[in-house]
């Protein structure tokens, strides 16, 4: 059954993140700003953390996964998401090999790892000619308010999210571990 939960969270997630935008306040949703909710990528970079061991790569097969289903449902350009979350995560999870998890090395790693995966996605479609925004005008009304928006997204999940985790690999551990 467990197996189960976390591509169930994911995909609730997906679904939250398509109305997210439309629940925020009108003030902050109008203008030139846009806030792009990466709350799959923040989650599976939880999952990366305190849930995959050294040499296991769930977050990075739930990354594609779910990145291509982001791009099936929002976008018109298949496997953006899909590579970049699939890359990023792929880093962040060799990072968390050598660096301890807690509050404040997932706010680095999450600040960092969305604004790589942000960087990339926009990269992409410049290069694709979907998108044409000039770099300055990306860092200063996509890029800090999606980094900063997602980072509201992580530190209150942070306490829910990595406790349970955590009592999940416990379990797993001692599932494979007992004969």
């Amino acid at each position: 059954m467990k197996k189960f939960i976390l591509p169930l969270i994911l995909f609730l997630i997906v679904v939250l993140e398509g109305v997210a935008l439309k629940l925020l306040p009108a003030t902050i949703a109008i203008g030139e700003t846009y806030l792009i909710p990466h709350w799959v990528f923040i989650v599976l970079l939880f999952y990366a953390m305190f849930y995959d061991r050294e040499h296991t790569y769930y977050s990075i097969i739930y990354a594609a996964v779910f990145g291509l289903l982001i791009d099936v449902v929002y976008t018109n350009v298949l496997g953006v998401y899909m590579f970049s979350y699939a890359l990023v995560i792929y880093l962040l999870h060799e990072f968390a090999k050598v660096l301890h998890g807690n509050i404040f090395v997932m706010i680095l790693l999450g600040a960092f790892g969305i604004a790589i995966v942000d960087v990339m996605i926009n990269t992409i479609y410049l290069v694709i000619g979907v998108s044409d925004v000039t770099w300055s005008t990306y860092l200063l009304y996509r890029l800090l308010p999606t980094v900063l928006l997602n980072l509201l997204f992580l530190i209150p999940f942070y306490p829910l999210m990595t406790a349970q985790l955590k009592k999940w690999q416990r379990d797993h551990r001692t599932k494979h571990i007992s004969f």
